[in-house]
């Protein structure tokens, strides 16, 4: 990996995601490198987790996970995010390498948590997530990848393994010059609190999850 740049050369660069640190991160699934990033153009700051020998940059298995406090956080079931990061981290450690970009500002697929809260109100009145959304006047699906593809750039990916169900994370690191050779399903045992929201996933958002087939005969 190359040197950290430091806060002060990171402040000197006027646009685009820059390093400021690399650091040991040992966790519960195991060693990792957390490597921090400051995305100039919207003043968040970026993490990646960085699992064993990605030198060579090809075939990396990787996961673009949005940050949802809610999920992955306080366990909540109206959502799979914290099942599905935990799987991720799991899955890296088990492949001997791999990276875990974990995406600030996605929060409610982009909109913000106070906004997040506003829509699940919504949804527990029996509206679903895209509908929610649009009642709030609020995008869809606010989130951008690009910072992402940039981390990646830095730690000398070419070619990844996605591990997603979602095909518009796939479309935008073609977009930014990243190379998809595999996207690697990532699909978690639905429950009576997130089911709606799963369905929602894959009937108007694309989202690829053949397993629902199996809960849907049996309701």
């Amino acid at each position: 990996m190359t040197e950290n740049v430091g806060v002060l050369g990171a402040n000197a660069q006027s646009s685009g995601a820059v390093r400021v640190v690399n650091a040991p991160l040992p966790t519960t699934y195991g060693d990792f490198e957390a490597v921090g990033y400051l995305d100039q153009d919207r003043g968040e700051e970026q993490v990646a987790l960085v699992y064993g020998d990605i030198s060579g940059g090809e075939e990396i298995l990787i996961r673009l996970h949005s940050e949802c406090l809610t999920g992955d956080a306080f366990g909540s079931q109206h959502c799979e995010c914290g099942e599905q990061l935990d799987s991720a981290l799991r899955a890296i450690v088990a492949e001997g390498r791999g990276i875990l970009v974990y995406l600030r500002g996605h929060e409610g697929r982009g909109i913000g948590l106070l906004a997040k809260l506003q829509a699940m109100k919504l949804q527990a009145e029996g509206l679903d997530t895209v509908e929610a959304n649009l009642a709030l006047g609020l995008p869809v699906d606010a989130r951008d990848y690009r910072v992402a593809a940039e981390m990646l750039h830095d730690l000398g990916v070419r070619s990844v393994r996605l591990m997603s169900n979602n095909p518009r994370k796939r479309e935008a690191l073609l977009r930014h010059g990243i190379k998809v050779s595999e996207q690697v399903p990532l699909l978690i045992t639905p429950c009576e609190d997130n089911i709606t929201y799963l369905r929602t996933k894959r009937e108007r958002l694309d989202h690829y999850l053949p397993h629902l087939d199996a809960v849907v005969r049996s309701s």
